[in-house]
Formats: C-alpha cells, sequence, structure tokens
C-alpha cells in the first residue's frame, strides 16, 4: 500500500489495468442483457451453467475479435501503425463496441466469415 501511494507510475499502470476490467465487465452485461446481467436463480446448477456459457461466449467473441485485428493488421497500409511501444500496449481484443444486444442477428449458415482470407 506504501508502494502504491507513494509510486505515481505504480498507481497509472494498476488504474489501465482497471479500465481494462471495467471494459470487460460492461461486455459482459452486454452479453447477458437480458437478466440484467444478474444470476436470476437460486440453483446453483443452473448458475454454473450460466457462468460457463458467459465464458465460452467471452471466448468466442476474443477469437473473432483476434482474427479482425489480424486481418486489419494483415494489410499494408496498418504495417507501421503500431510503432510505438504504448501502440501495441494498446492493442487488445477484449472490445465489444460492434456488438447489438438489441439489434436484429440473421444467421446465414451456409457462408463463412471472410476473416483471415485476403
Amino acid at each position: 500500500m506504501a508502494r502504491y501511494l507513494r509510486l505515481r507510475e505504480l498507481q497509472r499502470e494498476i488504474n489501465l489495468g482497471l479500465n481494462v476490467v471495467e471494459s470487460w465487465n460492461g461486455a459482459n452485461g452486454v452479453i447477458s442483457y437480458g437478466k440484467g446481467g444478474g444470476l436470476a436463480t437460486n440453483r446453483r446448477d443452473e448458475q454454473e451453467m450460466v457462468v460457463a456459457c458467459l465464458r465460452i461466449l467471452q471466448a468466442a467473441l476474443v477469437y473473432v475479435n483476434t482474427l479482425m485485428l489480424q486481418d486489419v493488421l494483415d494489410d499494408p497500409a496498418w504495417s507501421g501503425a503500431l510503432a510505438s511501444e504504448a501502440d501495441r500496449r494498446g492493442l487488445t481484443p477484449l472490445f465489444w463496441s460492434h456488438l447489438l444486444p438489441y439489434g436484429e442477428v440473421r444467421l446465414d449458415m451456409a457462408s463463412r466469415l471472410s476473416l483471415g482470407r485476403r
């Protein structure tokens, strides 16, 4: 605690980490918006199922985001975009602004996402 109070750089690092966690918690709220982000049951087996499903959806979101990032960064126009260490630190697949929790989703099971295919 004394180190935290004394070192401004440590305070900044912890604050940045907390911002990432809070952003990800916001994504959890968007993913599980139907129940208000909370567990609507007292039954342990149902709670475990809800948490397991949330983790699967989180992993799928990170996977798709990683594929999208790789696709964008593979573009020659972006080759020098992440020149500094701060730029590379800021790159994360933990974004969710492209999710539409209240929108209509149309699935075309006969086609695949074109991620990673140029």
